[in-house]
């Protein structure tokens, strides 16, 4: 028994191979008239087996787009392509610029590093860095460090640290800010899970 994953890989496998076969012996006919009529044949048979209900609303460039395709361009017919609608070209490998697809997609830094914390929060710890006035900075610093441990606590566990939370913030804003010598505590776990079950009890 020859296995499907042994054969020639199809160009386009909604077709079936015996289209494929079709199209192979159609490039070999030598006669022109009768390799027109051959791949007219194939046509038939591509509208009928593949879209047998819906075959008058395909489009009927497509259907020689994939005819084309799937002889790798070799299958010379003359086909319905007019001045307005050319017979379309292989893209060559030479003018194809491989890096464009090649190119590694680069995610933000907060879907790749404490995404949980969300992008606001780093908004957050660049306007307070910035702020001129200390008073009002290290408030900041405070109400940042408590909305990430809100955040924690909504997709993480049900209990957190402190030390975690100031250990995180001082990575997020690259040692700028640094919380952990201080004596001042954050919102207790238990006060953030009640307020939010509450939340969700009135929803």
């Amino acid at each position: 028994m020859e296995y499907n994953t042994n054969r020639i890989k199809l160009v386009i496998p909604e077709y079936g191979r015996n289209i494929h076969k079709m199209i192979d012996y159609a490039i070999q006919i030598k006669n022109r008239k009768k390799r027109n009529r051959y791949a007219w044949g194939i046509m038939k048979l591509m509208t009928s087996s593949t879209y047998p209900k819906f075959h008058k609303s395909i489009p009927f460039f497509k259907l020689w787009n994939q005819l084309l395709i799937m002889s790798k361009y070799q299958l010379d017919i003359d086909s319905p392509f007019s001045k307005k609608q050319p017979i379309p070209k292989p893209i060559q490998k030479e003018t194809c610029n491989m890096n464009v697809f090649n190119k590694k997609v680069v995610y933000p830094e907060y879907l790749t590093n404490f995404r949980y914390y969300g992008k606001i929060i780093r908004n957050m710890i660049h306007v307070a860095i910035h702020c001129k006035n200390t008073q009002k900075k290290e408030g900041l610093f405070y109400a940042i460090a408590n909305t990430m441990k809100k955040n924690y606590l909504r997709w993480n566990k049900n209990m957190v640290e402190d030390d975690v939370i100031f250990k995180d913030l001082k990575e997020l804003s690259k040692g700028k800010i640094c919380l952990m010598n201080n004596t001042d505590t954050l919102l207790q776990c238990s006060h953030i899970l009640k307020y939010k079950k509450k939340k969700i009890n009135k929803k």
